[in-house]
C-alpha cells in the first residue's frame, strides 16, 4: 500500500506570536508544528537524522482537510470545512492536542454541504477575523465572542483569498472577479476582472484569481491572468509580469518588491517594474502558501504540494528543507 503521506499538499503555514515555531496544515486534517529553533540552531553535537521533521503531529477530529491559518498572540486560529477552530498555543504545542478552546460554525445559506475556509485574514487590531469561504462569500467574526457580525456576498463562485490594508479589504475568487470592500459599510467598492483584460487574459489556464494583496497604492494579483500590479485609483493594470507560471496562488508586497509563486518551478521577487529580483527554486511543483516571520530574525517558508517544506532565511536561496511526513 503507498505511504499516502508521500503525496502531501500542504495548503497552509503559519509563525506562532514567539516567531520559534512554525505550524503547517494538509489535505490529511494534520497540523505539524516545527521547532524553528532547534531546526535554525541545531546543537551538532545533539542532531540526528530528524531534526528537521515536526516537534509534533496533530489530526483534528474531523480529519477534514486544514484549508487556512492565522495567529493571534493567544490562539492558533485553524480554517477547515464548515468549521473554524481555536487552540491556545499552549495546547498546540503539548504532544498532545485537546479539544479546541473554541469552535465556529459556517452556517452557509446556500445548498452546499461542504463549506471550506479557504483563506482566513485578521484585523490589524485582531478582533475581527475574515473568512472566504466555498460558499462564495465572505464572512467577518467577533473573536471576543465569536459572534458573526458582517456576511460580504458579491462573489459569484467560491473565495480564495482575502486580505485587507487600511480600512480596505480585497477579495478574489474563482469567478474571476477581484472585489475592494469598505471594511466599514460591508460594501464591495470596486471591483477588477483581469480576465477581461486583453493584457493579462490567460483563456486556457481560466479567468479564476488565486491571489490578490492591497499595498498603500497598488493591487497585485493573479491567477489564470497573468500575475499584474494594478493602480488602486485608476485600476488600470501598470505592470504584466512575464514569469513562467501556469496559474498564481500566492502574491504578497515584501518590502519594496512583490513576491508570487503558484504552478511553477520557482517563488519569485519581483520589482515593481517586472524585474526578477530573485527566482528561488522549490520542492514543490505548485506552491499553496509563502509566509515571511522577521522577529526573531527572517524566515520564509514555503509549501505546496510536496511533503517538503523550504525555509529560507537570506531570501535569496534555499538554506533547509522540512518534511512533513
Amino acid at each position: 500500500m503507498l505511504d499516502k503521506i508521500l503525496y502531501n499538499t500542504v495548503l497552509c503555514q503559519t509563525f506562532s506570536p514567539c516567531g520559534k515555531y512554525l505550524v503547517a496544515g494538509n489535505i490529511y486534517g494534520q497540523l505539524a508544528v516545527f521547532d524553528l529553533d532547534c531546526i535554525l540552531n541545531p546543537n551538532t553535537e545533539l542532531l540526528t537524522p530528524g531534526y528537521n521533521s515536526p516537534k509534533h503531529i496533530h489530526k483534528i477530529e474531523s480529519s477534514s482537510q486544514i484549508c487556512s491559518l492565522a495567529s493571534t498572540d493567544r490562539f492558533l486560529i485553524v480554517g477547515s470545512v464548515n468549521e473554524i477552530y481555536g487552540w491556545t498555543w499552549k495546547a498546540i504545542l503539548n504532544s498532545k492536542l485537546s479539544k479546541p478552546s473554541w469552535t465556529i460554525k459556517i452556517k452557509s445559506e446556500s445548498f452546499i454541504e461542504q463549506c471550506d475556509i479557504n483563506c482566513l485574514w485578521l484585523s490589524e487590531d485582531s478582533e475581527k477575523l475574515y473568512a472566504g469561504c466555498g460558499d462564495n462569500k465572505v464572512y467577518v467574526f467577533n473573536l471576543e465572542d465569536g459572534s458573526l457580525m458582517q456576511t460580504l456576498a458579491g462573489h459569484e463562485n467560491y473565495v480564495h483569498c482575502i486580505h485587507g490594508h487600511d480600512r480596505q479589504l480585497i477579495s478574489a475568487g474563482e469567478d474571476g472577479l477581484v472585489l475592494l470592500w469598505d471594511i466599514r459599510t460591508g460594501k464591495a467598492q470596486n471591483e477588477i476582472e483581469p480576465h477581461k483584460n486583453s493584457k493579462v487574459a490567460r483563456p486556457d489556464i481560466g479567468k479564476w484569481v488565486g491571489a490578490a494583496a492591497l499595498g498603500d497604492d497598488w493591487i497585485v494579483c493573479g491567477g489564470g491572468p497573468r500575475l499584474a500590479l494594478w493602480h488602486l485609483r485608476s485600476l488600470d493594470a501598470v505592470t504584466v509580469f512575464d514569469i513562467p507560471d501556469h496559474g498564481i496562488h500566492i502574491a504578497s508586497f515584501l518590502d519594496d518588491c512583490i513576491l508570487a509563486g503558484g504552478t511553477a518551478k520557482h517563488l519569485y521577487q519581483l520589482t515593481y517594474s517586472g524585474d526578477i529580483r530573485v527566482e528561488l527554486p522549490v520542492s514543490s511543483t505548485t506552491v499553496y502558501s509563502a509566509i515571511v516571520r522577521t522577529n526573531p530574525n527572517k524566515v520564509l517558508a514555503i509549501a505546496g504540494s510536496s511533503p517538503d517544506i523550504d525555509l529560507c532565511t537570506t531570501f535569496n536561496y534555499r538554506d533547509q528543507v522540512l518534511h512533513f511526513r
